[in-house]
């Protein structure tokens, strides 16, 4: 007979919540990716053993609620501004693990100087990029990484190049840059792809504090309620069309 001491040794242990992670019940929307990823941090940072040594830098939007489910330090940052907080964090303290965790909206358009410029001086943060292609917050407004053709709030006919330009690809950009040490696309919409995006936050988080370069991570995610799907209908939506404009994987390995 099995008994419940049986089930919860550690060398039957599968499967635990983080540390890190407190109890506060998630307000996402069904379906959303932003849940999946703050898990992989918190596995990371755990794992790593950089519990009392990160801080993160969440700004405007959906990502700025990260510090009520993550139990680590956390500065919020101005509307797109988070990556030169997190500089003058990890300029101050070096030893420090530093992190900003930003929507596509905010890293892609307000933010774009910020980023890029943060990324081409080789700051030694990490920058967690969630691209779900729309203003999920604020009510599904078109956003920089919009694809062609895509209905948005503010293009209810579909993004049109003639009037909104292409979808900015900032990891393609990132990647380009002399101070970035490791760019890369991944996702988390199934678990190979999910343990492939928490090699990669590891992987740009030692590399930030081993005084590499900067890193960037982007997450090619899901918005169901943006795009007015059903979670499953996200998941293929987002395999079927995002993924060929933003193919994953490694950009820039240094």
């Amino acid at each position: 007979m099995i008994t419940k001491e049986d089930i919860i040794k550690p060398e039957n242990l599968v499967h635990k919540k983080p540390t890190l992670m407190n109890n506060n019940a998630m307000h996402y929307c069904p379906g959303c990716s932003h849940g999946v990823v703050h898990k992989l941090i918190a596995e990371v940072i755990e794992e790593m053993g950089m519990e009392e040594q990160t801080i993160g830098v969440s700004p405007v939007g959906c990502a700025v609620f990260a510090y009520n489910y993550l139990d680590i330090d956390w500065e919020e940052a101005a509307h797109g501004r988070a990556p030169a907080v997190a500089t003058g964090i990890k300029r101050l303290w070096p030893n420090r693990l530093v992190f900003t965790y930003q929507g596509d909206g905010d890293l892609a358009c307000i933010g774009t100087a910020e980023t890029i410029h943060a990324l081409n001086r080789g700051e030694n943060i990490t920058i967690i990029f969630i691209n779900n292609a729309i203003y999920g917050m604020t009510g599904g407004q078109m956003a920089p990484t919009t694809l062609m053709g895509m209905k948005t709030s503010t293009c209810p006919y579909g993004r049109d190049v003639e009037i909104h330009g292409h979808p900015l690809k900032m990891t393609e950009i990132a990647a380009q840059l002399e101070g970035t040490a490791y760019v890369t696309r991944q996702s988390v919409q199934s678990v190979p792809a999910i343990r492939k995006a928490k090699k990669a936050i590891r992987k740009a988080f030692e590399n930030s504090m081993a005084g590499k370069g900067s890193n960037l991570v982007e997450i090619v995610s899901t918005c169901s309620s943006g795009w007015k799907m059903t979670p499953e209908a996200s998941n293929k939506w987002m395999e079927e069309n995002m993924f060929s404009y933003y193919p994953l994987g490694d950009l820039k390995d240094k």
